[in-house]
């Protein structure tokens, strides 16, 4: 193998990890966003008042609760389909790493949980 294939090599590999560095930086960044936008719902929740405030960029709005709860669970929906997403996408650039060493993709990392329904079937067959 000569000189020019290794550096080719190497520079995929490491613009690989470097994604997979990023990502998951973004998947921390995104989670915290989503834990607060968890203890903003919660706070309306007991809060009990009509209208609450909410910032939107740099302004202040007094809203209905139920407006600004719809907002914030909407919110959580779209940061719970970008977090899935990147971890979705973790997994393919994990394999890519794999490729370029030249080793097996990891197995039984790209399992899908179970969803509600499945897991009642299961439940229902086994007689719990």
């Amino acid at each position: 193998m000569d000189t020019t294939k290794i550096v080719t090599c190497l520079t995929d590999l490491e613009e690989v990890a470097e994604d997979i560095l990023t990502d998951r930086r973004t998947i921390i960044d995104l989670d915290r966003t989503r834990n607060g936008n968890r203890e903003a719902l919660r706070h309306l929740q007991k809060q009990g008042d009509k209208k609450s405030w909410i910032v939107m960029g740099n302004t202040f709005f007094k809203l209905e609760t139920e407006s600004v709860e719809d907002i914030l669970k909407k919110d959580q929906e779209k940061l719970d389909k970008e977090i899935n997403d990147l971890r979705d996408n973790l997994k393919k650039k994990m394999d890519k790493i794999k490729d370029l060493e030249g080793k097996p993709a990891l197995k039984g990392f790209n399992l899908k949980p179970l969803n509600r329904d499945e897991m009642s079937a299961i439940y229902k067959t086994i007689g719990k």
